[in-house]
């Protein structure tokens, strides 16, 4: 059984899915346990590895890339998250099956030669405007709007800046599921069986 790496949009229930079906098949699930083990090994606060991990902006990305053009290393907080996060992703990877949440951790381990089964889970505007409204007692229709296209942006942009490629595209990922047409158990009972019956 392989390593499932989880990607999502905001709303789309991806840690949800990626949850049950590490459950399903008894294997590890990693998402905040990525978070505790990033501030015992950096020394980082656990709100300054929260804020930094997925907050990559174009302007950011664009001046890294700028620097990293030009020879010189970038240092701040978030490369240095990021670096210290990859090699978790790896070690846990490395343990043994389980299910990893984001973080570009598809990329991390395909990089590492680290054989996986990557998924990206998205849905509807509308199905996720309910489930983010349900996590975050949001209920006016632009703040909500407002909210998931602001996730989406940061997860997007911290996607490309770390991989080079696009966020959510189908080419980066063995399956992508819509959540809301197919709904969560049947999610989960694809990426199950992929991953039983996938070598």
């Amino acid at each position: 059984m392989r390593v499932i790496t989880v990607s999502r949009e905001y709303g789309a229930g991806g840690h949800s899915i990626g949850r049950k079906v590490a459950e399903e098949l008894g294997i590890p699930f990693y998402d905040r346990d990525i978070v505790r083990e990033t501030v015992k090994e950096s020394g980082f606060e656990k709100n300054l590895v929260e804020k930094e991990e997925e907050e990559a902006s174009k302007t950011d990305s664009v001046l890294k890339s700028i620097c990293s053009l030009s020879g010189s290393y970038f240092h701040d907080p978030q490369e240095a998250i990021h670096e210290v996060q990859k090699a978790i992703i790896l070690k846990f990877a490395q343990q043994g099956p389980c299910v990893i949440l984001g973080r570009c951790a598809d990329t991390v381990l395909k990089e590492a030669g680290i054989d996986a089964l990557n998924v990206f889970i998205h849905a509807d505007e509308l199905h996720r405007a309910v489930r983010v409204s349900e996590m975050t007692g949001i209920k006016n229709a632009t703040e909500l709007q407002k909210t998931i296209a602001k996730k989406d942006s940061s997860r997007h942009n911290y996607y490309t800046h770390y991989t080079g490629k696009k966020w959510g595209d189908s080419n980066n990922f063995d399956m992508t599921l819509d959540s809301g047409t197919l709904g969560y158990d049947l999610c989960v009972k694809l990426i199950v069986d992929a991953a039983k019956n996938v070598d």
